[in-house]
This record gives C-alpha cells, sequence and structure tokens, in this order.
C-alpha cells in the first residue's frame, strides 16, 4: 500500500492547530454579553479588547514570518500555542476590564498571530510544489471551522452554567493541540527525507538560513512591496475584508441577533452555519484559484459579501430564521473564500520565497480592517442602539473593494518566481 507523503501530516495538525486559534479568536462573540452582565464593563470597552485582538494578531504576521525563518516552524508553532494556552488560563483571573484588554487584547492577540495569519501560505508554499491553491484553501477554511465545531456547544455551557466553564473547554483543547504539535510537527520536508508533495527532483537552490533580526527582515519585505501599485490594491481590499468579517460578523453578529430577540443559542448556531459552509466555499475557493483568473474570482467573492450584507437587516427585521439560514449560508460560502485568490496573486507577484512576509503585510491590513470594524462597531452601537449602520456600511465597502481588485493587472497562472517589479 503506498505510503501516505508526510505533507498531507503537516497539513492536518497545521488544519486542527488553526481550528484551536480560530476557536479562541471566534468565541469573543460569545463572550460579550457574559462580560458585560458580569463585571458591568461598557460594552465599548469589551469591543476594543477584542479590536486590539485582531489588529495585533494581523500586524504581527510578518514577524511571525520572519521568526519561522530563524527559529524554525515546530519552534514557533510551540511558542506561539503556549502563549495561547497561558491567555486562557489568566482569563480565569481577570477582575478589570483593563486585564481584559491585556489577556485578550495583547497575548491572545500575539498568541495567534502565527496561526491565523501566514501559517497556512507558509506550508503551502514549503510542503507543496502540487496543489498549492488545495492546501491554502483548506488550511484558510479551519479559521472558521471553529466555529462549525464549538460555537454553539460554548453558547450551551454559558447558558446553562458559565462562561468560566467554556473557557475552561477551550484551555483542554489548547493544552491537547500543545501535545499534538511537539509529538508530529516537523520544521521541512528534509527533517523526515522526503520532497514537498509533487516534487519530483531536489531543488539546487541552497536554502537560505537567516541570522538577521527579523523585525528587519519584516521591514525588508514591506519596503519592497509599497514599491508594487498591487500591494496597496491587495492590502485595501483586504482591509475591507477584514472589516466585514472577522470585525464585524465575528464580533458582534451574535449580539446583532441578541438585540433583535433572537436566543444566544441560536445566534450561535447560526454563526457554526457559517463556519460549516465556509469550510466548503474556502476549500472550493482554493482549487478555483489554481485555475481560474484570481481577480475575477475576488470581484465575485467582494460583490456578492456586500450584498449579503446590505440585505442582512432586513432579515432581522423581519425575524425570519428561514431569512437568517440562507444569509448564513449564503455568507459561509464567501467567508474567507478570498484568502487563497489573495495569496495566489501574491505568490505570483513576489515569488515563493517573498510572499510569506509580504502576504503578512497585506494580512496586517486585513486585520486592522477587523479592529476597526470591531471597535467602530460597538461604538456605533453605543450611539444608535443598533449596529444596522455598522453592517450596511460594511456591504457598501465590499462594493468598493471589487473594483479595486480589477485594477489589478493580470498575472501568468503559472508563475511562482516573482517577475520584474515595476509599480
Amino acid at each position: 500500500m503506498k505510503r501516505i507523503h508526510y505533507s498531507w501530516v503537516i497539513l492536518i495538525v497545521t488544519f486542527f492547530s488553526i481550528i484551536v486559534a480560530g476557536i479562541i479568536r471566534s468565541s469573543s462573540g460569545v463572550f460579550i454579553d457574559p462580560f458585560e452582565n458580569e463585571f458591568n464593563w461598557d460594552r465599548s470597552i469589551i469591543s476594543l479588547a477584542f479590536a486590539i485582538s485582531l489588529f495585533l494578531y494581523g500586524i504581527s504576521g510578518p514577524f511571525m514570518a520572519a521568526l519561522i525563518e530563524v527559529l524554525g516552524l515546530k519552534k514557533m508553532m510551540v511558542l506561539s500555542m503556549t502563549t495561547l494556552l497561558g491567555g486562557i488560563l489568566l482569563t480565569f483571573l481577570m477582575q478589570e476590564s483593563w486585564q481584559l484588554i491585556l489577556i485578550w487584547g495583547v497575548i491572545i492577540g500575539l498568541g495567534s498571530g502565527l496561526f491565523l495569519t501566514v501559517l497556512s501560505p507558509y506550508i503551502a508554499n514549503r510542503w507543496f510544489e502540487e496543489r498549492r491553491g488545495l492546501a491554502v484553501g483548506i488550511l484558510t477554511a479551519s479559521t472558521a471551522t471553529g466555529q462549525l465545531i464549538l460555537l454553539p456547544v460554548l453558547a450551551l455551557i454559558i447558558e446553562n452554567y458559565s462562561w468560566r466553564h467554556a473557557v475552561g473547554l477551550i484551555l483542554v483543547l489548547c493544552a491537547l493541540m500543545l501535545l499534538i504539535i511537539l509529538l508530529f510537527m516537523k520544521n521541512s520536508p528534509k527533517d523526515v527525507g522526503v520532497l514537498p508533495y509533487g516534487q519530483e527532483v531536489e531543488s539546487e537552490e541552497e536554502e537560505e538560513i537567516h541570522k538577521r533580526n527579523p523585525i528587519v527582515i519584516a521591514f525588508n519585505g514591506l519596503k519592497e512591496a509599497v514599491r508594487v501599485k498591487a500591494f496597496w490594491l491587495l492590502a485595501g481590499s483586504f482591509f475591507i475584508c477584514g472589516l466585514s468579517t472577522s470585525g464585524l460578523i465575528g464580533t458582534h453578529f451574535v449580539s446583532y441577533c441578541i438585540g433583535y430577540g433572537i436566543p444566544l443559542v441560536t445566534a450561535a448556531w447560526l454563526l457554526s452555519f457559517m463556519g460549516i459552509f465556509d469550510l466548503i466555499g474556502t476549500t472550493i475557493s482554493g482549487w478555483l484559484s489554481d485555475r481560474f483568473d484570481n481577480r475575477w474570482l475576488l470581484f465575485w467573492y467582494y460583490l456578492l459579501r456586500g450584498a449579503s450584507l446590505l440585505l442582512l437587516p432586513f432579515a432581522l427585521s423581519e425575524g425570519s430564521i428561514v431569512l437568517l439560514t440562507i444569509f448564513s449560508i449564503f455568507y459561509g460560502l464567501d467567508w474567507i473564500a478570498t484568502v487563497p485568490p489573495t495569496i495566489s496573486i501574491s505568490r505570483q507577484i513576489f515569488g515563493v520565497k517573498k510572499s510569506g512576509i509580504v502576504y503578512g503585510w497585506i494580512f496586517a491590513s486585513h486585520q486592522a480592517g477587523a479592529a476597526v470594524a470591531a471597535f467602530t462597531g460597538g461604538v456605533i452601537y453605543k450611539i444608535f442602539d443598533s449596529y444596522t449602520w455598522a453592517f450596511l456600511l460594511a456591504g457598501v465597502f465590499c462594493g468598493l473593494a471589487s473594483l479595486f481588485v480589477l485594477v489589478i493587472k493580470k498575472q501568468n497562472s503559472k508563475a511562482d518566481v516573482a517577475p520584474r517589479m515595476i509599480s
């Protein structure tokens, strides 16, 4: 019987690592109301903590990519998961709002940075010569799959017991994942005596070992990227992507539903439905990104997402679970479907070796948008006692993003080496 290539083992370990980090990140939505009720904290302050988390894990992306080159993949995954474990443990001890900002904003934000930013393209680029788009699609889909598995369970635990019991479940999963990483993760295909999946001849190109400061490596990547117009267009569209997904839906959707009288558990199930269809949609998007013009894929993803966000307030005002379920399916298919084409365009323009750090900066823009939406969503709620304007504005911005991506010059879909960069 043919032996399974170890690249697929790495993909499975990475998949579940990202799921656990995604669970921690996405669970913020179900903790807003419990934290507000128990500690009497202002919702805008709670939103600020989650906004800082979104921003920090995004801005840390290019530095995480550089640190992988310096410290190695396995060591970085162990350090990041340990940081998440520490943040979850400290959650049981917090009493003041500044502690929430420190724990969920800074510690958990930085701990999730590796898993939710550059890890997917790094694994796809280093462990796969073939099926890269599919690998990226599977791994990026896993960021929302955590919602599929756990958000309704967390909501049930909070409703029947307390938020501390829900955090305890997350703690167990985090500790288990740390053990799996220690046992099965490897730095590169050479560590297990294989070539990347689909590669038949060993590359003559020597692997560069960075001994420089990772901050210097990260900013050198940014210095090169800002000279290219496509970088700004991708970063701008990804800012809107973050604003309209994890920043708004991931943080405020559950509370938005509760405001219309929808129970916490039902709202969590709707969000988990998005996770189910995101897994399908993003995996298909990865497959499509290997075969079609990535610019047009992004155009339709952003345009359809914007339309769904404009329809959401109507569905909630009607109080129709059927319409909300349709929204969850439709939106879920498109949630992170933008990631594989964006990574593919980045790789085509900047090349395999540089695209990890460059994509890290593009993803930093994504999380800046997410942070803006997470914080301003809370502010808009405080002013209008409703999230409606936040969701309507996000829909309009998605229409703008669909135009950004069409301005990017078409790249050779087979290109794996960066062409001469002309802005």
